[in-house]
């Protein structure tokens, strides 16, 4: 396990998190991504009057957001059967073989990371999608067979962080897509407020905004950081989170008034060393001692998406926060150009 998957602030689900708990169970519950939801309930409704099955949907977006909980939340509500499922897991036709054929009326396949299906696996799944069939092959070599099976009328759910993996064909037979995006504070403040009482601990105001403040506008980050939160609390024995208690929590974690780690803090520092020269990924990871894969999958992301760190041909270079965030000088670094871009 690489130490990126042992970070405190990334959004990959944990095993060894009970989330199941904290999860919404209807959309009323459900915080945030209205235009999402609010549009997942007109389609499902819809599916429903004329007596069919939901178009496929894939969600799309930054880990940790609510995709798994979303298709969990259109399962139910279509009265449907989920079966979940991951992309690593379907190395081959006959793995995704079997579970299609098993799937009944209206059925729910929900594959998360559907980005890292193989091609031939995909491609497999063109004919599945659209015309609900599929070919086996009964024989080998020169005399192989094949039979064609016809499939029930079953919803496609897939879920991925990296759409741009997934090829245009299949993207196309997609007839439902949706991007989440981060949340906001105020958002993350309720949800951190609605698994405070499912967990049975009070939590000020101030210290659901704190963290909510903190949490990189990710609800499975919020939630995560609740439980800690909570326990110091537990072990100072009261079961009321103040916004000392949640201060302490956080700074125990090491996550910092910008939702930052110490990963993130050394990537800025390493930057800020030389603001006027773009720093290369091979340098990065040279530096930071993480694969490349490591720092612009997991990394990253948070700290473009938020202004910290700026992408160019030529390299990675602070950002406007960045520079706020290190106490640069913004002056003392050249305009990115849009020549510079493509340099």
């Amino acid at each position: 396990m690489t130490q990126a998957n042992e970070r405190v602030v990334s959004p990959q689900a944990r095993a060894e998190d009970p989330e199941r708990s904290l999860r919404p169970q209807t959309f009323d519950d459900f915080v945030g991504q209205a235009r999402v939801v609010n549009n997942l309930q007109t389609w499902i409704q819809s599916a429903q009057a004329r007596g069919g099955v939901l178009d496929h949907v894939l969600f799309t977006g930054p880990p940790g957001l609510g995709k798994t909980t979303l298709a969990t939340l259109v399962a139910g509500c279509m009265g449907a059967r989920l079966i979940t499922t991951s992309g690593p897991i379907l190395e081959r036709p006959a793995d995704l073989a079997g579970m299609l054929t098993k799937l009944g009326q209206g059925d729910v396949l929900f594959v998360d990371e559907i980005h890292r299906l193989r091609k031939h696996v995909t491609e497999y799944l063109y004919s599945a999608m659209e015309d609900f069939k599929i070919e086996v092959a009964i024989d080998e070599g020169p005399y192989a067979r094949a039979v064609t099976i016809p499939l029930k009328r079953f919803t496609l759910i897939g879920a991925t962080t990296r759409s741009g993996l997934l090829a245009k064909p299949f993207r196309d037979r997609m007839g439902i897509q949706e991007r989440l995006s981060l949340y906001d504070a105020a958002e993350l403040a309720r949800i951190v407020t609605r698994s405070a009482g499912v967990l049975e601990v009070q939590v000020d105001p101030a210290a659901a905004a704190l963290i909510a403040r903190r949490s990189r506008g990710t609800p499975r980050l919020a939630n995560r950081y609740l439980k800690r939160v909570r326990d110091v609390a537990l072990a100072s024995r009261t079961r009321r989170v103040d916004e000392a208690i949640a201060k302490q929590g956080l700074d125990m974690l090491g996550v910092d008034e910008a939702g930052l780690d110490d990963m993130d803090r050394k990537l800025l520092q390493l930057l800020g060393e030389s603001p006027t020269a773009p720093v290369g990924l091979k340098t990065l990871s040279a530096a930071l001692g993480e694969e490349e894969d490591t720092i612009e999958n997991v990394y990253e992301p948070f700290l473009i998406e938020r202004g910290y760190v700026r992408k160019t041909a030529r390299g990675r270079i602070l950002g406007p926060l960045g520079y706020d965030y290190l106490g640069v000088e913004r002056a003392s670094a050249p305009a990115v150009t849009q020549n510079a871009l493509f340099s």
